[in-house]
């Protein structure tokens, strides 16, 4: 539980800081959102491609190279999937020790 909140703050604040463009609808104009990129820290964010809204699952290991993946939303799944799993175990214990 905690090492899937840890991953996935880390990786929210590595990418808020340094992700590169990503396509987000699949017509080949990349969108920044990094702070890296110009974004100041309101209008920065982690940039959702269409297919990780369609919660279509793009793990690392099925892309072509690092840069595939994080044009592609890499970073925006990665963060959802462990936010995902990560939250509903935290309740769960801490439902279990209020209990005690």
């Amino acid at each position: 539980m905690i090492l899937t909140l840890l991953t996935a703050t880390s990786v929210f604040i590595i990418a808020f800081i340094v992700a590169p463009p990503v396509d987000i609808d699949g017509i080949r104009e990349p969108v920044s959102g990094s702070l890296l990129y110009g974004n100041n820290i309101i209008s920065g964010a982690i940039i959702p491609t269409s297919a990780a809204i369609g919660l279509h699952f793009y793990p690392i290991w099925e892309a072509a190279s690092v840069d595939e993946w994080l044009y592609n939303g890499g970073p925006y799944e990665l963060i959802v999937s462990h936010q995902k799993n990560g939250f509903p175990m935290n309740c769960i214990l801490i439902g279990v020790l209020s209990m005690n």
